[in-house]
């Protein structure tokens, strides 16, 4: 008889209480607000309530772009707060900003407003708190506990293992790991590494058969698939929960992302982080620090403009070709701080006591105010306050070739200052390995971009990127 081979849709896991989660903290934000009315006894009418519906849509959409209700996140409450206040920020600027850009004229309880400004997050924090506590509650007295093996004593099972022994309220107890592979370092770890492994992969069916195992997470290479498949279909004849884990961690994933297409599963590699609302969000950063800044560097702009048309010939504004996202190329704008304007096949890095840099040139080259006309380079659109720092044409061309992984930096838009830049990597390249460390930190960036992190590059820059003894 033919085995009949069941096929099926991966379906993203979108767990009933997470809907609920979303429906409770909404109603907690009309909550609040009917409180806060309640007590300065001022009626709920229209004018109050659609803005507090606003706002709650908005926190919701905020939250989700934060991952708030993503499950299995394992993550500390502090950092969970963090999210929730910040995504109720977010969501409340927007609406007073509408509110008053379109209803100036409507008179708005300013105690109520203030009052449900921190009583809304405060509400929301306590409820979450409020059910780690009774879930740890449980499972620390033995409810809704579960009992897990891994197969696959490697280090991404060991990986796996300490992830869930740092996150004790999940209530999963660890049963060993199983592995049948001879110990060596590219098939699985020694007992030293990971402890007694528990047995071979027989040992692990026998168990699961008896019940005394709830859920197994393989952790096999992905080149082993023949051998996953005859694994899974044994342990089909008993009632376990069996999970894959992908060992993706052998790539240098940036951005990745799990979709799928019509229920076929897709694992983005390299991907940038500017997708949909984040390259909203990024390009209303850009604006508003734009507003901000140029308002205040304009004046000594002006000043530097005409002290370098005194001081030398030659043009105020240095236009450079160099590649943007996507690897398209761009102008980028600088002061002039060289006798020449070298923009072609061939250019030379400013080196220390360089002749062609100018007596003013070294100075805002040491200073960064060479940079400051990029500020428009921002407003036009091609470039962002925070990124890569683009470089000359002929030396990403150079540098593609040396350094794998250099060309993933131009996923996003190159920028005035960058993690790099914050942590020392500027001036001259004279070594590979002052590129590869530049290149580090931009690929980093990417992996771990917010909104938060660029605020933070932006404040380190003004305390200590702008000047540098290694730019030359």
């Amino acid at each position: 008889m033919n085995q009949v081979r069941y096929k099926g849709f991966i379906r993203p896991l979108h767990s009933k209480l997470e809907a609920l989660a979303r429906t409770l903290d909404i109603a907690l934000i009309v909550i609040s607000l009917y409180g806060s009315l309640n007590l300065y006894q001022v009626p709920l009418d229209r004018e109050y309530l659609l803005p507090c519906l606003t706002a709650a849509a908005l926190f919701s959409i905020f939250a989700e772009n934060n991952e708030l209700y993503q499950g299995w996140r394992g993550e500390a409450l502090f950092d969970e707060a963090l999210r929730i206040l910040f995504s109720w920020l977010g969501a409340f600027a927007l609406v007073i900003s509408c509110v008053y850009l379109y209803r100036p004229a409507y008179n708005y309880s300013l105690e109520v407003i203030e009052l449900w400004l921190p009583l809304a997050p405060t509400s929301i924090i306590f409820t979450h708190a409020l059910k780690r506590g009774c879930l740890s509650y449980l499972r620390a007295h033995g409810f809704n506990t579960r009992t897990f093996a891994i197969l696959g004593a490697n280090p991404l099972g060991l990986r796996l293992s300490l992830v869930f022994s740092d996150m004790p309220w999940l209530g999963y107890k660890f049963v060993g790991f199983f592995d049948d592979r001879d110990a060596c370092e590219d098939r699985r770890l020694n007992s030293e590494q990971v402890g007694n492994i528990a047995g071979g992969f027989e040992q692990l069916l026998e168990k699961s058969k008896n019940g005394e195992i709830d859920h197994i997470y393989i952790t096999l290479p992905l080149r082993a698939e023949q051998r996953i498949s005859q694994l899974i279909q044994q342990l089909a004849d008993s009632t376990v929960s069996v999970n894959i884990v992908p060992d993706f961690f052998t790539f240098n994933l940036i951005q990745s992302k799990w979709s799928n297409v019509q229920g076929i599963p897709v694992v983005s590699v390299y991907d940038t982080p500017f997708n949909a609302v984040d390259g909203i969000t990024k390009r209303i950063e850009d604006l508003v620090l734009c507003l901000i800044i140029i308002p205040i560097i304009l004046v000594p702009m002006i000043f530097l403009a005409i002290a370098i048309k005194i001081t030398s010939p030659g043009p105020v504004i240095f236009r450079q070709q160099r590649y943007g996202v996507k690897g398209e190329k761009i102008e980028v704008w600088k002061f002039r701080s060289m006798t020449v304007c070298e923009n072609g096949d061939q250019i030379k890095q400013a080196t220390t006591n360089d002749s062609r840099v100018t007596r003013l040139g070294a100075f805002m080259r040491r200073t960064s105010l060479d940079e400051l006309p990029q500020f428009f380079n921002v407003l036009q659109g091609t470039m962002s306050v925070v990124g890569p720092r683009p470089h000359a044409v002929a030396h990403n061309e150079y540098y593609r070739k040396q350094i794998q992984g250099y060309m993933l930096r131009h996923k996003v838009k190159p920028g005035i200052t960058g993690q790099a830049q914050i942590n020392g990597c500027r001036g001259e390249t004279d070594t590979l390995d002052k590129m590869q460390a530049r290149i580090h930190y931009d690929l980093e960036y990417m992996k771990q971009w917010s909104l938060w992190l660029d605020l933070k590059i932006v404040i380190v820059t003004i305390f200590k990127g702008f000047i540098s003894k290694q730019a030359y």
